[in-house]
């Protein structure tokens, strides 16, 4: 170890300080900086000289080698560096896969657990990492998403909630919603404990591998806070060590005391210019470096304050990223809201390109197909692409990020089978994760054995797949979803590295294997039919609504065709009523005829059959909790 003290006078030029170290290897150093200064707390400094720091920029991060593995739990992190290997070798005939926003169907899936499980067949040593991932891209090829929305890659220490005795102390952050570096990719997903460097290259790999088979990668980003806490139980590493002031929004009314709206104890400082070009530096080198295809802010709303806290009309570093010029090509989605109550859905600051998650459309539409009255209008406005929110300026149907289910909350299994959260494994007494889950468990709480309970979730998780995949916007759906994924009723689960999170490939293939194959058929049906695509809002022409029960509280049915300009129109149904109903089915196109592709409430494989049947007379008697389409040939 060598440590050198720098001089301001020989080492510093304007703010930025500088060493220049002859005769250093190329590569496996390790490097960090002590850094010192004002001791005025209530000014908002947290100098500690004794703590070695990650360089900000580092490029790579080193610290234990193998995820979870609690013999080095309490590992330190420094950057490193390689100028020894040679440039990746992206190859002659690569290509990025340029999806228009349109046309994506996104799949919000994690690194780790997606091949964690013994079920996945793979060898231990790639079980987990960026290589697991391409293993399995047959699998996401034949679902027919094409992109992948990865939780968090960058560096992150999946101990920390074990630093200390706490109720959290037994569980393992396998999300990675706590950013050690912004720039360094998990070390952990490499295979067979690889390092920072293995991981960097493996990750260009799968990237790589992802765009072969046409799939985009859009990496979920945590800009909001950091992994460094809250004044109570600190975890300096980098930022805090730094320059805490300039870093993280303070109240200096408040003896300098960290505000929080990111529910982790900080908040980054996005908007200071310091910060602000940190993540923008950020964001070109995933882009340059990585080739990813775009972004997914968390809690993005935390970037719409100023360094006080209050929001701000049009945030500077909003409009940077949105003008940028190497992100131009990218897909730039918010979750548009935070922990501070700055609820922004239809309203973030967007420059006619940033989409947002529309948890109006989640919510929305889990109330309406559980069977909630007064529902009807707004599950209307949310299939049609939620023109109340987005048709402002040049916004259109895609910048509406359509989902059900995302990895926070319950699964869609889950969704239909609780009432309630079952949080125990927690170990928070049940006062985390969210209370207001609009499920339904179909009657009973839990497993069942029961047949009847069965049947009516298996036909509820097929049609909020269904009313997803026909909704104008964006569709997104988590990990899992597609074979039944059940995480006991735990609506909070970040911190579990088990089964309640792994991707269970022994139920793919054998429990569920009829739900898996409705799943993929009817997202194929959508990529295949444009008028669910549609880059303009639906005028009075596209589509008719079989309704003049608008008003009727209590009424759970809805009916409505999408027109197709070449007679390929496609009708859709859906009865949340607990009842049959007699529909009325409105005349075929001139010279077409209506074909059955989708019957919620018959058994597979007549559930989805791709070229329909034929015989559709004047009424369909649909099931309750059902839904059906009909396509015009």
């Amino acid at each position: 170890m060598m440590e050198f003290s720098l001089d301001r006078n020989v080492n510093k030029t304007g703010d930025i300080w500088h060493i220049c170290i002859k005769d250093l290897p190329r590569s496996n150093v390790l490097y960090g900086y002590r850094m010192d200064g004002p001791r005025g707390w209530h000014e908002g400094h947290r100098f500690d000289s004794r703590v070695v720091l990650i360089d900000p920029y580092a490029k790579l991060v080193d610290g234990r080698r193998f995820f979870g593995d609690s013999s080095k739990k309490f590992s330190k992190f420094l950057g490193t560096y390689d100028f020894d290997s040679l440039p990746f070798a992206w190859g002659d005939n690569y290509k990025l896969p340029n999806i228009p926003e349109k046309d994506l169907v996104i799949y919000e899936m994690n690194v780790r657990a997606f091949t964690a499980s013994e079920s996945s067949g793979l060898d231990p040593d790639i079980r987990g990492s960026y290589l697991g991932v391409i293993e399995k891209i047959p699998h996401l090829q034949e679902l027919g998403i094409n992109a992948v929305e990865l939780l968090p890659v960058f560096e992150f220490d999946e101990f920390e909630f074990q630093r200390r005795p706490n109720p959290r102390d037994h569980m393992i952050n396998t999300w990675g919603y706590s950013t050690i570096n912004f720039f360094a990719p998990m070390s952990r997903y490499a295979s067979d404990g690889g390092g920072p460097l293995k991981a960097s290259q493996e990750f260009k790999q799968m990237v790589k591998a992802l765009h072969g088979a046409g799939i985009e990668v859009i990496l979920d980003v945590v800009y909001n806070h950091t992994n460094e806490a809250d004044d109570a139980n600190p975890y300096t590493t980098s930022f805090r060590g730094i320059d805490n002031k300039v870093y993280y929004m303070l109240d200096l009314n408040n003896n300098g005391q960290l505000l929080n709206f990111s529910g982790c104890g900080n908040t980054l400082n996005c908007n200071h210019p310091v910060v602000m070009e940190l993540i923008i530096d950020s964001l070109r080198h995933w882009v340059t470096e990585y080739h990813v295809d775009g972004f997914r802010f968390d809690l993005a709303s935390a970037l719409c304050r100023g360094s006080d806290g209050s929001p701000l009309s049009a945030p500077p570093v909003i409009r940077a990223i949105a003008k940028d010029s190497i992100l131009s090509r990218c897909k730039i989605i918010s979750e548009p809201w935070d922990c501070g109550g700055l609820y922004l859905v239809g309203r973030f600051p967007n420059w006619d390109r940033w989409a947002e998650w529309n948890g109006k459309y989640r919510d929305d539409l889990r109330r309406f197909i559980k069977g909630d009255s007064g529902m009807k209008g707004s599950f209307a406005t949310r299939v049609s692409g939620s023109a109340d929110l987005y048709k402002v300026n040049k916004r259109k149907p895609y910048h509406s990020v359509n989902f059900v289910i995302a990895h926070d909350g319950f699964t869609l299994y889950d969704l239909v089978s609780y009432n309630f959260k079952h949080n125990d494994a927690n170990g928070e007494g049940g006062n985390d994760g969210s209370n207001d889950n609009l499920s339904w468990n179909c009657g009973y709480e839990g497993e069942t054995d029961d047949s009847t309970v069965k049947a009516i979730r298996s036909r509820q998780m097929k049609n909020f797949h269904l009313a997803l995949m026909i909704s104008q916007g964006t569709p997104m759906m988590l990990m899992g979803d597609e074979y039944g994924h059940s995480r006991n009723g735990n609506n909070n689960s970040y911190g579990h590295d088990t089964a309640i999170n792994h991707f269970q490939w022994g139920l793919l293939e054998a429990r569920n294997s009829n739900h898996f194959r409705f799943f993929k058929e009817v997202i194929k049906f959508r990529r295949t039919h444009r008028v669910f695509g549609r880059d303009t809002f639906l005028e009075k022409n596209d589509v008719t609504w079989h309704e003049d029960n608008w008003h009727n509280y209590e009424s759970k049915f809805l009916a409505f065709t999408f027109h197709d300009n070449n007679g390929g129109d496609v009708y859709m149904a859906f009865n949340a009523h607990d009842y049959f109903i007699k529909v009325p089915i409105p005349a075929a196109p001139v010279k077409r005829r209506w074909f059955r592709v989708v019957d919620t409430n018959l058994e597979s494989p007549n559930d989805f059959v791709l070229d329909g049947v034929p015989g559709i007379k004047s009424t369909y008697n649909m099931a309750p909790y059902s839904s059906i389409l009909l396509e015009a040939k």
